[in-house]
């Protein structure tokens, strides 16, 4: 089946808007062609979330004024008591919701942190049976988890020994990810031991380890909003960027909806970025991180388009469309993700 979609195209990693139209056929991207074309659509990759926490969705807005580790450290955190009181049906029914959103605000992949173990993996892929979005799961807490998922997704080095996850990940040719730097840094040298192929947070990173950084090449997904809901402080984005590949998540959604503009806006007025660096975070350096070389909208690629109404009250006028993404964009301007039937992600 194939189709044309025209408008204005942010074309390759560079993310260059060009007039035109492409043509999608069987889920690829065959031609493009730039053009005069009479509409005011924006087209460009869609989202990829570089971290979440989905099965937070049972607990929206919970825990307001308690400490990170109160929060979120698991055993007995309030997260990880919330979801062991959790029934099953409950769980599903809440991911399901939050995936719903995420794939209607532009998101056509997300690399999730699954708590549960096994039971954990598996209630997110029922969650994922009526949504048109695609899932990285990072189980946690065991081996079988590992075995089960796409990867491990470890908490942090401070919570427990990882030596053994780590060492079955590689065995297993599966990425190894792990919270670091995210209330102090302590945990990033251990973390950087462990030979991670993704980091998560690093707000603390040190002098000495950015070198470290640009010496690997490990990728880093950044979490702006929750780092301010919870108090830790706000990630180097500028000083990372200039050392390795940087994407953007959402991370917890007790903390924060799972949505991309949002988080784009905001580490746009916050941090040392440009709006096209940030666009790249959440889309391009998204899919690097996990391994996908092949985001951009480019012919041989695969499809993962976001295309947005350039005519809405909020985007009417604009005169950048990577601004107008960025920084003022929202759910109610995109029109429709266009993907693949096949998976974007293999390992």
């Amino acid at each position: 089946m194939s189709e044309t979609i025209s408008g204005t195209i942010l074309r390759g990693p560079a993310l260059d808007p060009i007039e035109g139209q492409l043509l999608v056929d069987d889920g690829e991207i065959v031609a493009i062609e730039e053009s005069s074309v009479d509409t005011q659509k924006i087209i460009f990759p869609a989202f990829v979330n570089a971290h979440t926490h989905i099965g937070d969705s049972i607990a929206k807005e919970a825990g307001a004024g308690l400490s990170l580790d109160d929060l979120v450290a698991p055993p007995d955190g309030l997260k990880h008591q919330l979801l062991r009181a959790a029934s099953d049906e409950e769980l599903i029914e809440a991911m399901a919701r939050s995936l719903q959103y995420m794939h209607a605000s532009g998101t056509a992949l997300f690399l999730e942190f699954r708590e549960g173990g096994v039971a954990g993996i598996e209630a997110i892929e029922a969650a994922l049976e009526e949504v048109a979005i695609e899932a990285v799961v990072f189980g946690r807490e065991s081996i079988d988890a590992l075995e089960r998922g796409d990867g491990f997704g470890a908490s942090g080095a401070r919570d427990n020994e990882f030596d053994d996850a780590r060492t079955a990940a590689r065995e297993l040719q599966k990425p190894f990810a792990i919270h670091a730097g995210e209330r102090d840094p302590d945990d990033i040298d251990p973390a950087f031991d462990l030979d991670p192929d993704l980091l998560v947070h690093m707000v603390h990173t040190q002098p000495e380890q950015f070198d470290w950084l640009a010496d690997t090449q490990t990728p880093v997904a950044v979490c702006p909003r929750s780092n301010l809901v919870t108090g830790v402080g706000v990630p180097p984005v500028r000083k990372l960027l200039d050392h390795t590949t940087v994407a953007l998540g959402t991370d917890n959604v007790m903390l924060n909806s799972p949505s991309m503009f949002r988080e784009m806006a905001y580490t746009c007025k916050l941090c040392d970025v440009s709006a096209r660096e940030v666009l790249q975070m959440a889309t391009i350096n998204g899919a690097r991180a996990i391994g996908i070389d092949s985001w951009a909208i480019e012919e041989g690629t695969p499809a993962a388009l976001c295309v947005l109404d350039g005519t809405t009250d909020n985007l009417v006028g604009a005169r950048d469309p990577v601004r107008a993404i960025v920084r003022r964009a929202g759910i109610n301007d995109v029109e429709r993700v266009v993907r693949s039937g096949k998976r974007l992600y293999s390992r």
